[in-house]
């Protein structure tokens, strides 16, 4: 399967290993470059901006645009997955010019993960309305289509409009992947009708979480080259545990997966860059 990575240091949640707290730049360079040399497909970078203390979801997060754009020219040919960009925060202007620079100045190598977003507090902070995100998202997800990769863009919606504006740059991508992400049936239906693919929550794949997910795909048609990203909730150890790895990337393919979000056990940098190239070699990951 093609597989990307949960990108550690960018967001710190409960039972993050310490050395993650204390990274810092230098860091993320070396896990992205490393990614990059192995043959994974994307990074990931989550989007909140400002979030109350002492929440689970952690503290710290890194912006996925600065964060991107950095990595974008230290690395030749790594994907890079916002996972997820909370739509209801920006206007899809805002989307098309920053994210499709992005695209520009990176050679093509945007993946866009949205989602609507449930933390109720940031959205009052940011005085945008929580209960319409929905509506809001899809109108918005509409725009973006309309008008990413496009020099002059227009669209009229619900909630948005614009008409012959000039985006320069813009995405060089003739039609930038967009991945859904959310578990529920609302965010696979956006997803179905209005994206590329899904990128739902992780799911446990010891239990019925990931029977579950096979027999939600199996019910769908879903259209030629849609993408499902599937990630387990527990960290793989391909060190330690490499059968281990092999029947999760059989169980994630046989659900109807087809790109695998990794996240691995380690304690420190070393550790972490060594079990990502373990799994490179298990999964057959084209290694430069």
């Amino acid at each position: 399967m093609r597989t990307g990575i949960a990108s550690p240091i960018l967001a710190l949640s409960g039972g993050r290993p310490a050395w993650e707290g204390r990274a810092a730049l230098a860091e993320v360079v070396q896990v992205a470059q490393a990614a990059d040399r192995l043959g994974y497909e994307f990074l990931t970078c989550p989007d909140h901006v400002a979030v109350p203390g002492g929440l689970y979801r952690g503290e710290r997060f890194y912006d996925p645009l600065s964060t991107f754009s950095y990595l974008a020219a230290v690395t030749r040919r790594i994907r890079f997955l916002p996972y997820v960009l909370v739509l209801p925060f920006y206007h899809p202007l805002e989307v098309i010019k920053r994210y499709g620079s992005l695209d520009y100045l990176s050679g093509g190598r945007l993946t866009l993960g949205v989602g609507v977003g449930n933390l109720e507090e940031e959205f009052q902070v940011l005085k945008v309305p929580f209960a319409d995100r929905g509506a809001r998202a899809d109108d918005a997800l509409r725009a973006i289509r309309a008008g990413m990769s496009k020099r002059i863009v227009s669209y009229k919606g619900d909630y948005f409009e614009f008409e012959n504006l000039i985006i320069e740059p813009h995405a060089v991508q003739p039609q930038v992947p967009i991945w859904v992400g959310g578990h529920s049936r609302r965010a696979l239906q956006r997803a179905v009708t209005l994206a590329d693919g899904w990128a739902p929550a992780p799911v446990q794949f010891r239990g019925p979480g990931i029977d579950e997910l096979k027999g939600v795909l199996a019910a769908l048609d879903l259209p030629p080259g849609f993408d499902v990203l599937v990630g387990p909730e527990q960290a793989l150890d391909p060190m330690g545990e490499p059968d281990q790895v092999a029947d999760v990337l059989g169980a994630a393919q046989a659900a109807g997966g087809t790109v695998f979000r990794l996240t691995v056990v380690h304690d420190s940098l070393d550790q972490y860059l060594d079990q990502l190239a373990a799994f490179a070699e298990i999964a057959g990951l084209a290694v430069e």
